[in-house]
């Protein structure tokens, strides 16, 4: 019997507004995840997979830091949005579906994708296996379930906003995604048997200027049609986003974990 045909993906590459998804996402996230993988020592001659590339800019950063001798394999379901380059190669990956060779890679990466997937636990262990031994596996996810508003014109948008926050988590769970899931990354990656657990973890204010508000507001066209079957209406997501563009606009940010683990066995460096 042939395997379930995959389902569509939340955020979809390719359409009207997943190049502006990745901009948001680099200008908020990368300040974290890149700074982790230098402290980590990644360098010359490693060999890394990036799940869920995106855009790219973390492959790009990779290609540029394992040179000369590295290579890097950006992957994505829908890999439009990716472009090769000098020690950067790239290709269409499921990774819910499709294997990963084992013990062929020095470096992991995967930011903001296995909260996305039902799987998420087996997919880790393909993850681990896919390590060399004393090879790095980072996750870097989100913890969606305190992000207040702290300031609002007034209490009829301030509700307003944490229905959109409260459609946007049900819209997630509809598919399959756990935007919680953030929290439990250091319990699953020590359970699939890595060591050396570091975790890091970040969490700002949203505000007009600030990237991470800027991906919600992007979130108000890209998931519309999967907020209003959470019951929101095109009025409302109107409105909540004129309220984030509000200068006194205030709220916090979700918790963003960046997690390392490695493979036991010898150091590959």
């Amino acid at each position: 019997m042939a395997p379930p045909a995959p389902a569509r993906a939340v955020f979809a590459n390719g359409t009207a507004h997943s190049r502006a998804q990745h901009r948001c996402l680099e200008d908020a996230y990368d300040p974290v995840t890149l700074p982790r993988l230098a402290a980590a020592g990644v360098g010359p001659g490693w060999d890394c997979l990036e799940i869920g590339a995106g855009g790219g800019s973390i492959a790009r950063w990779l290609a540029d830091r394992v040179a000369p001798g590295g290579s890097v394999l950006a992957t994505d379901r829908d890999p439009r949005d990716l472009a090769p380059g000098p020690g950067l190669e790239v290709a269409a990956l499921d990774v819910a579906r499709d294997p990963v060779p084992e013990a062929a890679y020095d470096l992991i990466v995967a930011r903001l994708v296995l909260q996305h997937v039902p799987s998420r636990e087996a997919v880790l262990h393909g993850l681990v296996r896919a390590l060399r031994p004393g090879g790095l596996l980072q996750i870097d996810e989100i913890d969606a379930s305190y992000e207040p508003p702290l300031l609002t014109p007034d209490a009829a948008a301030e509700a307003l906003y944490v229905r959109f926050l409260r459609a946007k988590t049900a819209a997630m769970r509809a598919a399959g995604g756990d935007p919680h899931w953030g929290r439990r990354v250091p319990g699953a990656l020590r359970a699939a048997g890595l060591t050396g657990i570091d975790v890091h973890l970040s969490i700002g204010v949203r505000h007009a200027h600030d990237p991470g508000l800027g991906l919600q507001l992007n979130h108000t066209r890209n998931l519309r049609d999967r907020l209003v079957a959470q019951g929101m209406t095109d009025e409302e997501l109107d409105r909540v986003g004129e309220l984030m563009r509000d200068p006194s606009f205030r709220a916090a940010s979700s918790v963003f974990y960046s997690v390392q683990g490695r493979r036991p066995g010898e150091e590959h460096r």
